[in-house]
């Protein structure tokens, strides 16, 4: 029996050199393709999303709006204005303000610090919301030249389901003697 004869292919050489030059970098790709979505989540959370419902045409509820942009909030705005609304979430009248928003399942009304709403969410507290009534010079939106960097004390309440309220935060209130 004879050897069976195949026709002779010569492989093309190359390098060591040429061949890490062609695939390390493919396999740097790949690499940096499986590990972007973990970089991403690295690089910080996601945005907390609110809801907002405001007059198209109050400047302080843009500036409150602007704050939790700003704060790492993504922010959503309906120019309906917000009594409906706030009678429809169940927040008293008497703790009414300018602007309302709903996020993470609170109300939250008015010109409440973003600190504030970022603690409402880590404390989940069983509650309907926060609230600042008004609107006191001073809070965010509320704040700046426009209004002579004045700061008026002012409450942040924390408003139970029943509409009862307590303290949740104090603002610029002067230390007793």
């Amino acid at each position: 029996m004879q050897p069976l004869s195949t026709p002779s292919r010569t492989a093309p050489t190359i390098s060591r050199r040429q061949w890490l030059a062609t695939t390390l970098p493919l396999l740097g790709a790949g690499a940096v393709a499986a590990l972007a979505p973990s970089l991403a989540r690295a690089a910080g959370p996601a945005p907390t999303p609110v809801e907002v419902w405001k007059d198209p045409n109050c400047g302080c509820c843009k500036d409150w709006v602007d704050h939790m942009q700003a704060n790492g909030f993504k922010v959503t705005v309906h120019e309906t204005g917000n009594n409906a609304v706030r009678a429809r979430l169940g927040l008293p009248q008497k703790l009414g303000s300018c602007h309302t928003a709903l996020v993470g399942g609170y109300v939250v009304e008015g010109h409440v610090p973003a600190s504030d709403v970022r603690a409402l969410l880590q404390q989940k507290p069983k509650a309907l919301g926060i609230t600042v009534p008004g609107m006191p010079v001073g809070s965010p939106g509320m704040d700046g030249a426009v209004y002579g960097d004045r700061r008026d004390p002012y409450d942040v309440l924390l408003v139970a389901h029943d509409g009862s309220t307590r303290v949740f935060k104090s603002y610029n209130k002067k230390a007793s003697t």
